[in-house]
């Protein structure tokens, strides 16, 4: 893509968000439905998760089965319907390896601290990425509005409500987990926006999901014990998982590309909506009144990001750019 290229993007998407425009370009309206279909199989981590763990998986092993079947299998993709994409230049290779670093680590944290917490409260634990994003693009000299302010006093009184249980004290540790996977997937979609601008979206999801396979795999390899027997139900569900996680990292970077990383976290409701929906039909979780109330919170500041105007202007500004400049 030519600097004019990327300069006109950037005004429309500035421009667009100025007038509040609701017509969407073709780009924009292909952005919002992989934002809905990223969100839609992420909503299913938790609770295929869960059901490896019933089945005798441990954390590690099933982060590491889980990415290695999405890696082969977003590679047997390519080699059937997309070789000619599987070029890419070594600028591109160095930001999905960087990007795909991120991830396998957020996945190592993310699995660890599933082990410990109930699929409904990790996955509301876990909207609070969105919350990271707009911090580190902060941290890269956005502006910090009155409403993101608002915002952040919101999530971290929804967290406190989310901790509150029927059984007296949470897992604290759990907890810490979840919160740091959802500042690694933040800083997953922040860095992706930035350093693989020039890669197409598909291209990038093949190494950066190789990369986390190699990450998890190593993580997994470097433990002192050998990998546990797994039955007919854990290979099952990591299956699955691996299936669904390919088809979400192919739909979360083409969103990337092509509305940003601030419009591909709003969707995280959605996501949410499927996590919660499916703990309560096949694991028969349930939430206390004052953990809804907390999980309200969130999403209600994972609402008002549309309307922040600090976080649309850097919607219209792409990082890349001026660290070119």
């Amino acid at each position: 893509m030519s600097d004019d290229q990327r300069t006109r993007r950037r005004l429309s998407r500035l421009v667009g968000s100025r007038i509040g425009t609701p017509h969407l370009s073709r780009e924009q309206r292909q952005g919002v439905v992989s934002t809905i279909v990223a969100s839609f199989f992420l909503g299913w981590a938790p609770v295929l998760g869960k059901l490896a763990y019933r089945a005798g998986v441990t954390p590690f092993t099933l982060a590491a089965l889980r990415t290695a079947v999405a890696a082969l299998l977003i590679w047997v993709a390519f080699l059937f319907f997309w070789r000619r994409d599987v070029a890419i230049s070594w600028r591109g290779l160095i930001g999905c390896i960087s990007v795909g670093a991120v991830n396998g680590f957020g996945s190592l944290l993310y699995y660890t601290s599933l082990l410990r917490l109930d699929a409904s409260l990790a996955s509301l634990l876990n909207t609070l990425y969105p919350l990271w994003v707009v911090l580190f693009l902060f941290a890269a000299g956005q502006p910090l509005t009155p409403l993101t302010l608002a915002r952040l006093v919101l999530s971290m009184m929804g967290v406190f409500l989310l901790t509150r249980t029927r059984t007296g004290e949470p897992d604290w540790l759990g907890v810490t987990l979840m919160v740091a996977s959802a500042a690694t997937y933040g800083w997953h979609l922040v860095l992706g926006q930035w350093v693989m601008a020039d890669v197409p979206s598909r291209t990038g999801a093949l190494y950066v999901m190789t990369t986390m396979a190699g990450v998890v795999g190593l993580a997994r390899a470097l433990q002192a014990h050998p990998v546990e027997a797994i039955a007919v139900d854990g290979w099952s569900a990591i299956l699955a998982l691996g299936l669904t996680t390919a088809l979400s990292r192919l739909a979360t970077f083409s969103a990337l590309r092509h509305v940003g990383g601030v419009e591909t976290s709003l969707a995280g409701t959605l996501e949410l909506l499927v996590s919660l929906v499916l703990a309560f039909l096949l694991l028969g979780e349930r939430l206390a009144w004052v953990q809804w109330l907390g999980g309200g919170l969130l999403v209600v500041s994972m609402v008002l990001m549309a309307r922040d105007r600090g976080m649309q202007l850097a919607q219209g500004n792409e990082p890349l750019e001026w660290k070119r400049e």
